[in-house]
């Protein structure tokens, strides 16, 4: 019977994420308007009272450019949010704020890290995410529930964002501090293990580049909470602090936890150390108790014709029985001891 031929279906990738995930135009109420065509964002901007909210996921450089356009971006931050791996910062280009943040996601069980790229005017917000980074669909939806504070217009929806990639962290963090639990218990077991070591490595490797992730954080949301008044309304400042405060429990708390990393990867290595002196304890125990029995063989094994009791009949059980009497009196020596 002929195989069947696999299906078209079975072979195509599965479909690529759309660049552009959506452009909406909310009202001075903060209502939700219209979705907007990206030759149209130029005469939105136009009407003070609206701004528009952009959202990208890594974009070809063809859409950058039109958004360039559109908007009147500088050509530096466009080439930033082009080519990602840019370390996390803030930067101002005439009345636009540029800020780069590193965000963080669980994939198969693996920390990956990504970076979302934010443009912030007077009436518009572009977020461009690039890696490993959720949607922010969910922050966009709490947003649009809320009128009230959506009419604060765009920062608010800047404090959105930033509150939705903080708020990220903490079940990556959670997730730290559980297996750095179990690595603990794994660490007083009596038997070592080359994985436990191998697995606080890798739990280091990963808390740095989360550590390295959040710390820049703090610097911005600092700053974006006191400064930056022509794109950052006054009545978001509060919300800002707050994820500032949220911000920095979590690069505390990766702080301290790659304080007992290290702790844990020394300890780890002392067991391992306390282990390697008890077995050679143990040998150089059995090795004494062995030396007398071969230290007395050796003596009586000499061709000397003049030794005690080499003529008795009963020299050989009167040697076994006093070889046995000093290995017994050597066993719970060294038992005693604590060296068999």
């Amino acid at each position: 019977m002929d195989n069947a031929a696999p299906s078209h279906s079975a072979l195509a990738p599965a479909p690529k994420p759309p660049m552009l995930v959506n452009c909406i135009a909310y009202g001075k109420d903060g209502l939700k308007l219209r979705d907007v065509a990206l030759d149209d964002i130029s005469n939105v901007l136009q009407y003070a009272d609206q701004f528009i909210w952009v959202g990208l996921h890594e974009p070809d450089e063809p859409l950058l450019g039109k958004l360039q356009e559109e908007f009147g971006l500088h050509d530096l931050a466009i080439e930033d949010a082009h080519r990602a791996h840019q370390r996390p910062k803030i930067e101002i280009y005439g009345d636009v704020l540029f800020i780069v943040l590193h965000t963080a996601q669980v994939v198969d069980g693996r920390i990956e890290f990504g970076e979302t790229h934010i443009f912030l005017g007077r009436n518009f917000l572009l977020t461009v995410r690039h890696g490993a980074s959720l949607s922010y669909a969910p922050a966009r939806k709490a947003c649009e529930q809320a009128p009230d504070l959506m009419a604060l217009g765009p920062s608010y929806a800047l404090y959105a964002v930033l509150d939705f990639i903080v708020d990220n962290f903490l079940p990556i963090v959670s997730t730290f501090k559980e297996e750095l639990h179990e690595l603990e218990k794994e660490i007083f077991e009596d038997t070592f293990k080359r994985e436990v070591i191998e697995r606080l490595y890798l739990l280091k490797r990963e808390l740095v580049t989360l550590r390295l992730a959040v710390s820049p954080m703090q610097d911005i949301l600092n700053q974006l909470s006191r400064l930056h008044g022509r794109q950052i309304d006054d009545e978001v400042r509060p919300y800002l602090r707050d994820v500032y405060d949220h911000a920095t429990r979590i690069a505390d708390t990766t702080n301290t936890m790659g304080e007992l990393l290290t702790a844990a990867m020394n300890v780890n290595l002392a067991m391992v150390s306390v282990a390697q002196n008890d077995v050679v304890k143990r040998l150089a125990g059995w090795a004494g108790l062995l030396a007398a029995p071969t230290l007395i063989a050796s003596w009586y094994g000499m061709n000397f014709h003049n030794m005690p009791e080499l003529d008795s009949p009963n020299a050989y059980f009167i040697l076994i029985g006093v070889t046995l009497a000093i290995c017994t009196g050597l066993y719970f020596v060294l038992r005693r001891a604590k060296w068999l």
